[in-house]
């Protein structure tokens, strides 16, 4: 294990442990085809048990070891967040730990009436997935009859709690949802939110990806400078995923993703926590580190502490990196990003 001090926690790569997304669900009220093809989350597919999910009480103790291993930002994710029952309560605990960035990423259904709750209780901002904004086109995606105008209602109730900036991420594939793009970016241009454009990945081993189905960033760019030109911003801190870019006439910004073309491996700060307790060090992983079992065997705060910083001492990741040379389909042994969030 690499560490100057338990605040300076270093992979083999030098990358500090800095961002935890901890996944609360595996469930989730859309079936997006690039994340829960439906023929494989389907009425058979077999959620978590509830007694297998972390509780509120184990989340919160595993943030605080995170915590004091250096993560300065939590973000919350699923599946879809919002549908584990009482989750504003867990914002709360989590709130409650000093020095901690508190962020959520949802499809936004449920913030009508969960926005403002999840303010009160120590929620900064939020993320919501928009993949288009014809109604047609998003039930393509989704494979859910959901209306665009019930995302954007959460989008409006989620600035009205004050949870800002929005962050909007659009996946985008090609021969899909490309046509989408500037009526997307025209959209919440002068919004206030931050649009982010995000190649689509080869995660987990059902969505059939095809390298030829991305959009490459710099034509996600192209697309939009052409009718709005763009300039270059520069990142607002190491590790920062996005490419940004503001309009020139000050309609704000937008961030593009680009996993596949453009690899950000380098400067990887994040570990991702399963909501069955597994902590995987890359969104590409086959598998975790199963903490619940320490847990529930009554392991103290160091012996978890010594876990995690073995695991991420020990952490060589950079999937993206080496795509190029790898099969061009979803590997098969890959865990699914509803599992594990995004």
């Amino acid at each position: 294990m690499t560490t100057t001090s338990r605040s300076a926690l270093l992979d083999r790569r030098d990358r500090p442990l800095r961002d935890l997304r901890i996944s609360v669900t595996d469930r989730c009220n859309l079936r997006c085809r690039y994340r829960m093809p439906r023929e494989h989350f389907g009425p058979g597919h077999r959620y978590l048990h509830s007694d297998a999910l972390l509780s509120f009480d184990e989340i919160a103790r595993l943030a605080r070891v995170f915590a004091a291993l250096g993560v300065r930002k939590i973000r919350l994710t699923g599946g879809e967040p919002l549908l584990r029952q009482g989750v504003a309560d867990l914002v709360g605990m989590l709130a409650a730990i000093p020095g901690l960035d508190l962020a959520m990423t949802t499809n936004g259904l449920l913030l009508p009436t969960l926005a403002q709750r999840l303010a009160q209780a120590g929620l900064r901002r939020v993320t919501v997935s928009l993949d288009a904004l014809d109604d047609a086109v998003f039930r393509a995606v989704t494979d859910t009859p959901v209306l665009v105008r019930r995302v954007l209602e959460g989008i409006d109730a989620a600035a009205r709690a004050g949870l800002t900036p929005v962050k909007v991420n659009m996946v985008v594939k090609r021969g899909v949802n490309d046509g989408c793009v500037l009526p997307m970016a025209e959209r919440f241009r002068g919004s206030g939110h931050i649009l982010r454009f995000i190649e689509y990945m080869d995660v987990g081993a059902t969505n059939e990806w095809r390298l030829g189905e991305v959009l490459p960033a710099a034509e996600l760019v192209r697309v939009i400078d052409d009718r709005h030109p763009l300039e270059p911003l520069p990142a607002r801190h190491p590790g920062e995923v996005a490419t940004r870019y503001r309009y020139r006439d000050g309609a704000g910004e937008i961030g593009v993703i680009g996993s596949v073309t453009r690899p950000f491996c380098g400067d990887c700060t994040r570990a991702r926590l399963s909501a069955d307790g597994k902590v995987h060090t890359c969104l590409f992983a086959s598998r975790g580190t199963d903490l619940r079992a320490l847990l529930r065997a009554g392991a103290g705060d160091e012996e978890l502490r010594a876990a995690v910083g073995a695991l991420w001492g020990t952490r060589e990741d950079g999937y993206s990196e080496l795509r190029g040379g790898r099969r061009t389909r979803s590997g098969e042994d890959r865990v699914e990003m509803s599992y594990i969030g995004g």
